[in-house]
Formats: structure tokens, sequence, C-alpha cells
């Protein structure tokens, strides 16, 4: 029942069965009983994966699994065995899927260390969900639990087939699905043993941090950089995987203070943009720093879900619009206000923008008349200042 409600609390869609969690829950006493009993007798045996394309923000899609609601209370009944086990072993530098820590955590764990170190690996591990190796992960399970119907269940899910978009089945030798709930304790397992402990035992003088497949290694030197992303691109083909040669590079933290050049002066990392920026010290002295600040990617992504609530929303009403809009202007302000809250603010203000061509089509009276539709804006924000989580930030239209 504990697995359950987390599953039901992280919603989700069906899987290859088509069966709803709402569906699933209006029988849920007897579909739990049925469940615990299999997997107590050993005769639970999950259901093929369902494959989901998503589009990727460089590109390209993304293939995501989804399991069935059953498939994913029981990895979720794993989950709660396991993770507690394995949490206690990971690296305090692996920030990804994991309680207590979070991406704004390795923000600002990496911000501090662009101060003290001139240079930066900044890399990518291709496709990693995709080409965990089955047998090297279960060696690290198996070295951390010797429980059977885990041990048997995991084997299960890894070898559990995908029902591609266009109905095909497909047997799966590697990796374990992006969607998974179980899928985020392996993958971190199978990277503490891969990436976590070699940095920590063969590179110690070298401060990383790393969220999921994206990570950040500090280097005194270009030299050290050099020999140890070699270093690095080796360790993981020995694990059977591959640094992303696309995504990977040595970046330069330029600012007032280092006179070197290079190349590359800036990199991303979990959709923050770190490279020079003026900044002001505490006695109001402006210096060049190497700080982060919401990426340009992210910005694109944010204006791009603002003009699609925009667009599906004629003929609604302005209180209708805030609530579409509302929860992905918070959720967006919140994380990337945490580090210079003024890139932030000024994208922000495009917002109001999209809400000016919004009442042009909505009202009549405004139509082809921008300025009388941000006078009219802006009286809606002096009247209802709280209507809009942006306008609350004090981000209101310019009239």
């Amino acid at each position: 029942m504990d697995a359950f409600n987390r599953v039901k609390a992280n919603k989700g869609a069906a899987g290859v069965d088509a069966q709803s969690l709402v569906e699933y829950e209006k029988n849920l006493k007897d579909n739990l009983y049925k469940l615990w009993n299999r997997m107590s007798s050993g005769s639970y045996f999950p259901k093929p994966v369902k494959g989901v394309e998503i589009p990727k923000k460089s590109g390209g899609t993304r293939l995501l699994g989804v399991p069935t609601v059953e498939d994913r209370i029981a990895q979720m009944v794993g989950r709660l065995y396991f993770e507690p086990i394995v949490e206690r072993i990971f690296h305090k530098d692996s920030y990804g899927y994991r309680p207590g820590k979070s991406a704004i955590d390795a923000i600002g764990t990496t911000r501090k260390r662009c101060w003290e170190y001139d240079w930066v690996i900044e890399f990518d591990i291709r496709k990693l969900f995709d080409n965990i190796e089955h047998e090297l992960l279960m060696k690290a399970v198996r070295k951390h639990t010797e429980c059977k119907w885990f041990l048997l269940y995991v084997e299960r899910w890894l070898k559990a087939p995908f029902q591609m978009p266009d109905g095909a089945i497909v047997e799966r030798t590697s990796g374990t699905p992006q969607g998974g709930v179980i899928s985020p304790v392996l993958a971190n397992l199978f990277l503490h043993y891969a990436f976590d402990r070699w940095m920590a035992d063969k590179n110690p003088e070298n401060p990383w941090a790393r969220y999921a497949d994206d990570g950040v290694v500090h280097c005194r030197t270009k030299e050290e950089a050099d020999t140890l992303l070699e270093r690095l691109k080796k360790r993981m083909l020995s694990c059977q995987l591959e640094i992303h040669p696309d995504k990977t590079r040595i970046v330069y933290c330029k600012d007032a203070n280092r006179k070197n050049t290079h190349e590359h002066t800036l990199f991303t990392f979990l959709g923050y943009e770190f490279r020079p920026r003026v900044a002001k010290n505490k006695n109001g002295q402006y210096f060049i720093g190497f700080t982060p600040a919401v990426s340009s990617q992210a910005r694109k992504s944010f204006r791009e879900s603002i003009r699609e609530i925009r667009r599906q929303s004629n003929g609604v009403t302005l209180d209708e619009v805030a609530w579409r809009m509302n929860p992905v202007i918070r959720g967006w302000a919140n994380y990337f206000g945490r580090f210079c809250p003024s890139s932030m603010k000024k994208e922000l203000s495009k917002v109001n923008l999209a809400l000016v061509r919004w009442a042009m089509r909505r009202h009549k009276s405004l139509r082809r008349k921008p300025a009388r539709a941000l006078d009219w804006l802006g009286t809606c924000a002096k009247i209802r200042p709280n209507l809009f989580a942006h306008w609350e930030m004090g981000v209101v239209p310019a009239v």
C-alpha cells in the first residue's frame, strides 16, 4: 500500500495493458493482494515496457520506458527495500535521484569550486540508461544484498522487453528503462562503482559533481584536465559506457583574475550556464566573475512552454490563463532564481509580452493595438497583483 501511494503521487501514464492508476485503484485491495501473492511465491513476471518517444531539448527523441501500473508498484516495493541499503554508501557529490539532494545543491557546489579551480571537464555519458551492462550491474547489486526475491525480480525487470511505438516487441540485453521506478537507484549504483569510487580512489585531488549521466570534474591545469579526460574515457569504455563526444569538453573558468585564453570559457550544467559575468561585490564594485545563470536553452524551453499555453488559451478568461501558466512560472522561477535571479526575472518579463498577444486575440477592442493591450494588462496587474506568479515577484507590465 505504501508503494502504491508513492506511485500514485508520481502520477504517470498507463503501460502496455492500458490500465490507468484510476482504473487500478477501483479494485485496489484485490489488485494489491494478487500482486503480493505472486511476488511472495516467485510467480510474478513483469509485462513488457511501453516505449514512448519524447523530444530532446538538443534535438531528436529519447525513448522512455513506461512500465504498467502494477509493475511500477512492484518496482517501488523493491526500491523501498534496496534504496536505504545503498544510499549509505553513495558519494556526497552524487546528486541525481537521491533523497535529500537536488540539482540546486549540485549547482551551488560547482559554483564554489569554479572559484577555486581554473579548469573544468564537462562530461555526459551517452545513453546511460540504455547501455548499462546487466551482468556488471547484477554483480554490484549482489555485493549489497543476498535477498532472493529482490535479486530475482531485478533480473526480470532488467530483461523485460520493450514494446516499441509501432507495436514491435524488442528483447533487451542491456540497460534499465529510463522511466522505471527502480532504474534511478540501479543507475546510481552502477555509476557509484564505474565513476564515483574510481574518482575518489584514483583522482582524490579532483573534486566533481554528478547528476545521473551529467557531471563536471575540476582541475588545476589544462594538462591535468587533458590527461584526466583521456583516462575517464578509457574508464567508461571498460564499464561498457561511452563519454559523449559532442557534449564533453574542457572549459577554462575565465574571470577577472585569470589571464589565460581558451576556446571554451562556458559550460552548461543542469540548465545553468556557467561563464564570465559582470558581478558586484559587497563594496558595490563591479568585477568579472565566473558564475551560473539560466542558460539560453532553458530560456528557449520556457518561452516555448508559455507560448504553447497562450496558443491553447484562446477563448478563456484571464483567470484561466493564470491558472494554466502559474505552475510553469513558479517552478521555473524557483529553480532558476537561486543564482543570478536578475537573469531569471529578465526572462519572466517576456511572459507579459505573451499576455499582451493573448489579450489582442481575446478582446476585439485590443486587436492590432499592442500599446492599448499593454495598458489594459498593466491595469489588471495593479488591480490584481497576485493573479500571475511573476507579478507577485514584481515583474509587472511596463506601461
